[in-house]
């Protein structure tokens, strides 16, 4: 008896070879099968449970290149747009920072028309009506994170969107719903690895896309989660496809026996269970009511999901591994170099000739600690900068980010004159002195906060580590009025800028001619936070003609009165302020371009962004800035 032409064939052989006979009906194939001197797969089914078989590699690059350049060409257009933003406001200071406040008219209205609507209707929205950073909670411990603004939104839909459309462009014409099957595995496959190369970019915060287009990491954080869950989304897809035609061809047995015995397969589901346990424990209120915990675990299953990917790419069939494996391997490029930048960081600024870093722990009235940092050598610090702090005694294996409040930089004399004629001694910086408001709340900032606790009265020193700083995009120097609005620790935000304004007035750097501090606490008692530091900028030169400070106390302990200083400067208030009240007076009394800016709890940025929404009428130019870290 001849031995049919399909058994004959090897397994190197085409797709294109068998597609032909896929369409026979289904009792020749079997009456070929009952001829052959030994079992095998079945023809129609099998060629579709691995390799490249099926699966449209032409549309899979063709939407692989679109991705990509959907993403450059968003990066490159933001980068103009910041192009823009930096010219505009280099003219706008080095034209206004020689002007008096009520000269500086021109930049006061100087807008293009369309910017206001712009403003309210797009770029400082809410998703939805007022809501944007002000978490929505379930209860005490857990909550389910915040929502996007209107523009995040946008940029989150198309992305979704776009491989949402990507995913269903099939040939639904084939009649083999096998081969669909191959199709669907290959492509959301193929997507997959390509929404893990941004992933693991946006996830690190030495990403020098933060600096250079001006996105702050709260926002690539929040891309970052989102791609995560379209990456894992598309891995399911990816295994869904993939069983349907194993278990049609072998049964739920064969589907173990390659998940235990195949190396392709076997890699594959190690990465699939890695990546839908991460997105699980990323569920907001799981992530928030364990998060130290969390981040490791994170850590570590992100690693074995990377590394099963290569693996699984590797091992394929096809020639070479798959066309997506260089793809991972640099995802593990980035992914290496971002934690070598960090261990980079670290060893620099907390290690010289000088020795180590030292931290000083003062425990402070509201349960917080004012901690200063000693850091051996200089090291540059801007306004608005944040850092992640390690403690030796405070679990050292934790760090959180904190903004910087205060910095100071340590001379030492070189000695000698440099000529005999000159009295003046040459000198350096050789260190640097960083100073942070650190709030107890749960974990770490608690067990911080019960160490220094424990020595009433005293400070307290232990070796410490530093890591930064990071942040500090946002200038403020080309703006003639700036206010700044902070809700309790939010204050050590804010603080960084008024001294920096201040000196920029002074020294005719800035074009800054009023700063109004509004701070609102809960106690006076809070007040002893800054003090040290109010105290040197209340004795700043040009201080009382340049800073105007409000405080309201929203839950004083005696009887609430109003109070304000000789100057007539600093003011304090009982309760909490109307944030619409208090912006249309300032903007009565504007100097220049007017910048708002606001860190503290999400509900009193809420409130701040919904009014600097509503001035965008008012026909001078108010801009919005916002701190968060969102998490």
């Amino acid at each position: 008896m001849s031995v049919p032409r399909r058994e004959r064939r090897g397994p190197a052989e085409t797709t294109e070879a068998i597609i032909p006979e896929l369409v026979q009906p289904r009792d020749t194939i079997s009456t070929a099968t009952e001829m052959s001197t030994a079992p095998m797969s079945n023809p129609t089914i099998a060629p579709y449970n691995t390799g490249l078989n099926g699966v449209n590699q032409p549309n899979n690059m063709l939407f692989t290149d679109i991705l990509w350049w959907c993403l450059g060409a968003l990066g490159f257009l933001i980068l103009l747009i910041r192009v823009g933003q930096l010219a505009w406001a280099k003219l706008r200071l080095v034209s206004a920072m020689g002007l008096k406040g009520k000269q500086q008219q021109f930049w006061k209205t100087r807008q293009w028309g369309w910017m206001p609507s712009l403003k309210r209707s797009v770029i400082y929205a809410p998703f939805w009506k007022k809501r944007h950073n002000r978490e929505i909670r379930l209860s005490g411990a857990a909550n389910m994170g915040t929502l996007p603004s209107r523009l995040q939104s946008l940029v989150l839909f198309g992305y979704l969107a776009s491989n949402l459309a990507y995913m269903f462009v099939l040939d639904w014409t084939v009649e083999n719903k096998y081969a669909l099957c191959a199709e669907i595995r290959g492509r959301s496959g193929t997507l997959s690895v390509v929404s893990m190369v941004p992933l693991i970019i946006f996830a690190g915060r030495n990403n020098p896309l933060i600096g250079i287009l001006n996105i702050s990491f709260d926002t690539y954080n929040l891309l970052h989660r989102w791609m995560g869950r379209v990456c894992v989304l598309e891995v399911l897809i990816h295994c869904v496809a993939w069983a349907i035609v194993q278990v049609a061809d072998d049964g739920w047995a064969g589907v173990k026996h390659k998940v235990l015995n195949d190396r392709f397969i076997s890699s594959g589901t190690v990465g699939l269970v890695a990546m839908v346990i991460l997105m699980l424990l990323a569920f907001s209120p799981i992530r928030h009511a364990f998060y130290e915990s969390f981040l490791h675990t994170h850590i570590i299953l992100a690693l074995i999901a990377i590394i099963c990917t290569w693996i699984h790419c590797l091992s394929a069939t096809v020639h070479g591994g798959l066309p997506q494996t260089p793809w991972v391997l640099a995802i593990m490029v980035l992914w290496g170099a971002e934690r070598f930048a960090r261990i980079i960081r670290l060893a620099y600024v907390n290690k010289s000739a000088r020795g180590f870093t030292e931290a000083t722990v003062e425990p402070m009235p509201g349960e917080a600690c004012r901690v200063t940092m000693h850091l051996p050598r200089y090291v540059r610090i801007k306004p608005g900068q944040h850092a992640y702090l390690r403690f030796s005694s405070v679990k050292p294996w934790e760090n959180h980010p904190f903004s910087i409040a205060w910095f100071q930089h340590t001379v030492e004399d070189t000695g000698l004159p440099i000529t005999e004629k000159e009295i003046t001694r040459t000198s350096k910086l050789v260190g640097t002195t960083v100073s942070f408001i650190i709030g107890a709340h749960s974990g770490f900032t608690r067990d911080l906060y019960n160490a220094a606790s424990a020595n009433p009265g005293h400070a307290i020193s232990m070796r410490a580590a530093l890591e930064g700083p990071y942040a500090g995009h946002h200038s403020m120097d080309s703006y003639g009025h700036v206010v700044l609005i902070a809700g309790a620790t939010g204050i050590t935000h804010q603080i960084s800028y008024v001294r920096h304004l201040i000196d920029g007035c002074n020294h005719s750097t800035a074009a800054t001619r009023r700063v109004t501090l509004v701070w609102i606490v809960r106690d006076t008692d809070v007040l002893e936070w800054v003090h040290p530091w109010m105290h040197h900028i209340l004795k700043m030169e040009n201080r009382a003609d340049i800073l105007r400070i409000k405080i309201f106390v929203t839950r004083p302990k005696a009887a609430p009165t109003s109070a304000l200083s000789n100057s007539g400067t600093v003011q304090k208030l009982p309760g909490r302020p109307n944030i619409t009240t208090l912006l249309a007076k300032e903007i009565d009394e504007q100097f220049g371009a007017m910048c708002v800016s606001v860190c503290g709890p999400g509900g009193l940025a809420d409130d701040v962004r919904d009014a600097v929404r509503s001035m965008q009428d008012a026909g001078t130019v108010v801009d919005f800035v916002e701190e968060s870290f969102t998490w």
